[in-house]
């Protein structure tokens, strides 16, 4: 299974992320026409520790099946416009995105 990550650095501000990250998840859910009710990605938000805040704010977990469903939906024009969403809400620098396999 192949996973898609989305790494977001801490925002600006947390309050405009959150109304923006909120905008954002209902545009992938449009986009790629995934019911309201369903959510086939998992969202892990950092937390701080001792050594003060995480270097990330949250990370957007998504699995495709294999690589070529992944890069079947990454050449998407829809696709394409949340990638470009992604980048415009993140306001503490770029996202940063990793592909995983998962054994």
């Amino acid at each position: 299974m192949i996973k898609l990550n989305v790494l977001y650095p801490q925002p600006a501000s947390v309050e405009q992320f959150e109304k923006d990250y909120a905008t954002h998840i209902q545009l992938l859910h449009e986009k790629l026409g995934i019911p309201t009710d369903q959510k086939p990605y998992s969202v892990i938000k950092y937390m701080s520790n001792q050594n003060g805040p995480a270097p990330f704010y949250q990370m957007f977990v998504m699995p495709f099946e294999n690589e070529e469903a992944f890069h079947a939906a990454m050449a998407s024009q829809e696709m394409q416009d949340i990638a470009a969403d992604a980048h415009r809400i993140s306001s503490g620098g770029n996202p940063v995105i990793l592909i995983g396999n998962e054994e």
